[in-house]
């Protein structure tokens, strides 16, 4: 068991050291900028989202860089939808959805785009939000400097609307800092190509319409993008100063269930790309980096947690047997205690290196703050049950998370339920 632990470390290990190394190569594509001002639509997927669509419609009325109300399109799956009669009376397009071959975000946005180039509309790039999402009035003005400095595809800063509600959200809502405040933004430094994570990103207008649509299914159809944008060699910006809200979930089971979607359709989407990935490798491009750091993914992360729990079952073992024995049952108690705890406080640790990253940027007040510290450990740790469940599914579906906090961007109303 020791030998096998030992092989794991030193591979995981080796595995972080050179994605490291390599990352520091990256190279990126040349930008070609533009002058012209940009046109933009707006893609929203809003089944039943009644309860919601008036704050992000709201907060899109009230951008500084002005957005047509024709240019954004609300998607329904029927015209009973209160969604549906919402969008409407705000003037904006309504897209109602006659092809359900596939039943999921993705398959809603292709038929959106699909029906945009059918009516020989052209724009320079599309925007995909969740209807919970909420904007900063300069989101538009943001992406649009991205944009005009030729980013294929640019990615906004995810902030949260109820982290405060409990701790559930709270510890959701690091989840996306740690994709983009750690992962994203060290990937810009580098100019490697970018993880797309849901929503508030754009995609050069030219991309979907040579694609003929948004061709992306799968239970994570973002990731199957960002595969797809590594394998093409498409530029891609974090810009920290477009800032947008999104409604975390606020129930343990809901995390368990989005979090085990997200990881069935990562090893989904890999599997779907990994020939191409891998060929793309062996020809050393240009954005070989990316290609490298990619194709590792979490391979060294599963390999440490493979690694502990060969301890952890080591230790439950030498429990067990030490009945049988004349030794000390507590002694091998204490041991696993010390495991248990050791990796608690490293993550305490990580916690804590990302709260300071995300300093007052992420709207968790102080006593939010010292409370997901210490939960943020075992909400890490639930991603091993989601890595089983997700093994275990063989047929696990999209699912909708309900969504209920419908807010204006208005800075005091916010700043208001911060406080709370």
């Amino acid at each position: 068991m020791i030998v096998v632990q030992m092989i794991l470390v030193i591979i995981a290990v080796w595995l972080l050291l050179r994605k490291y190394l390599i990352s520091l190569k990256g190279a990126g594509r040349e930008l070609v900028k533009s002058t012209d001002e940009p046109t933009f639509a707006v893609l929203i997927p809003a089944k039943d989202e009644s309860a919601v669509i008036e704050g992000l419609l709201s907060s899109l009325d009230n951008q500084s860089y002005k957005i047509n109300k024709n240019d954004i399109y609300v998607i329904v799956e029927d015209k009973n939808d209160p969604t549906y009669n919402i969008a409407l009376k705000r003037g904006n397009r309504v897209v109602v959805r006659r092809d359900f071959t596939y039943k999921c975000k993705g398959g809603a946005l292709d038929e959106a785009v699909k029906l945009i180039i059918s009516e020989g509309k052209h724009y320079d790039a599309y925007f995909i939000f969740d209807a919970d999402n909420v904007l900063d009035k300069d989101f538009f003005m943001e992406m649009k400097d991205s944009y005009k400095k030729g980013y294929d595809v640019g990615i906004g800063y995810r902030n949260t609307k109820n982290g405060n509600d409990n701790i559930y959200a709270a510890a959701s809502s690091l989840t996306f800092s740690m994709i983009n405040s750690l992962d994203n933004n060290f990937k810009a430094k580098h100019r490697l190509t970018l993880t797309v994570s849901g929503t508030g990103f754009y995609i050069r207008g030219s991309i979907l319409e040579s694609l003929g649509g948004y061709p992306f299914y799968s239970l994570t159809e973002d990731y199957e993008f960002s595969l797809y944008a590594v394998l093409n060699n498409l530029s891609t910006t974090y810009n920290r100063e477009a800032k947008y809200y999104d409604e975390q979930p606020v129930s343990y089971d809901m995390t368990i269930r989005q979090r085990t979607r997200w990881i069935k359709g990562y090893f989904m989407a890999r599997r779907m790309y990994y020939r191409d990935l891998k060929e793309k490798l062996i020809n050393k491009d240009s954005n070989y980096a990316s290609t490298y750091v990619t194709l590792v993914g979490v391979k060294p992360y599963i390999l440490l947690v493979l690694a502990l729990l060969c301890e952890i079952i080591k230790s439950i073992f030498d429990i067990s047997m030490a009945s049988f024995a004349d030794k000390p049952i507590g002694m091998f108690v204490y041991h696993l205690m010390v495991i248990l705890f050791g990796v608690y406080l490293v993550l305490v640790v990580f916690t804590a290196v990302l709260l300071v990253i995300e300093k007052d940027s992420l709207r968790l007040n102080k006593w939010m703050k010292f409370k997901v510290l210490f939960y943020n450990p075992l909400f890490l740790a639930g991603y091993v049950k989601c890595l089983y469940l997700s093994i275990k599914s063989k047929n696990l579906i999209w699912e909708r998370i309900p969504h209920t906090v419908n807010s204006s961007l208005d800075e005091e109303l916010i700043e208001d339920r911060v406080k709370k």
